[in-house]
């Protein structure tokens, strides 16, 4: 059963398991730790829920463990342990708490084990750096119904804490790949049946036109099982990595938009897709 006491366990901020919690916010703590940290009440309650066997510890105020009751009962239930701890605590631990965190254990997800399950929609996310882009993709990318995406080349790390947080626990409910080879992973999401489409402002076809004419064989269908690439937030695709989808595809701008984020691109592609899928 989940430890908890009724008044506030830990009370030092200086404390040695504060200090080693902070510094989850650091690439080479986690790395070292193989653990990763999830603040705020969505991400922990997701994380207990749907990854309980890899959540380490939860912290939670007295304030918000009487809040967020349902997501404690979880982690009694998942034998999650649960330290409570002052307000001053949590807020030296994360700024972005809202009192309630958890320390989840890294886990990595190969692109085999994601294409043995025959995928029917992937986001490829190409060099994307910034962390609250990637993880609002990998949150479409969850709304839509797709079954997984890939952080290719030089993208962020998952487990950037805005990224986890951007995910707002979607993190825990679709598989994700980290492949640094963008070419190595789009030839074998080919190879297994995906058609590739790389989303580009000036690409030759047009998004609205491809869903019209999904499911009658006429191009780039649809229809099909597909994986999306799409480009770094500041520069999009380079050729190169352009050049290794099937076609590659505009989304339409009708207002007087000089274009459309990473995000939000990406989410209308996304949709479209599903919508395809579903028809």
């Amino acid at each position: 059963m989940t430890e908890r006491s009724d008044t506030p366990e830990l009370t030092n901020t200086r404390a040695e398991r504060v200090a080693a919690v902070r510094a989850l916010s650091g690439r080479s703590a986690r790395s070292r730790a193989g653990v990763f940290l999830v603040e705020g009440p969505q991400g922990v309650r997701e994380a207990v829920r749907f990854a309980g066997p890899r959540v380490r510890e939860v912290f939670v105020t007295p304030a918000a463990a009487e809040r967020y009751a349902e997501v404690l009962a979880d982690a009694a239930e998942n034998d999650v342990r649960v330290r409570t701890a002052t307000p001053e605590v949590l807020a030296a631990m994360s700024a972005d708490a809202q009192g309630l965190l958890a320390v989840v254990r890294t886990t990595e997800v190969g692109l085999g084990e994601v294409l043995d399950a025959g995928p029917r929609l992937v986001a490829v996310c190409v060099n994307v750096r910034d962390p609250g882009n990637a993880g609002t993709v990998i949150r479409a990318a969850d709304a839509a119904g797709a079954d997984a995406v890939v952080l290719a080349g030089h993208s962020v790390d998952v487990h950037n804490p805005k990224t986890v947080r951007a995910t707002a626990g979607s993190l825990f409910h679709l598989p994700v790949v980290v492949d640094a080879d963008t070419a190595g992973a789009v030839a074998r999401l080919r190879a297994a049946g995906l058609l590739v489409l790389a989303a580009d402002g000036s690409g030759p076809h047009d998004l609205d036109d491809l869903l019209d004419d999904a499911g009658k064989d006429q191009g780039p269908d649809l229809a099909q099982a597909t994986a999306w690439m799409f480009g770094n937030e500041a520069w999009g695709l380079t050729p190169e990595d352009a050049a290794l989808a099937d076609a590659v595809v505009r989304v339409p701008l009708r207002g007087r938009a000089e274009s459309l984020n990473l995000a939000a691109a990406a989410t209308v592609c996304l949709y479209a897709s599903s919508r395809a899928h579903r028809a």
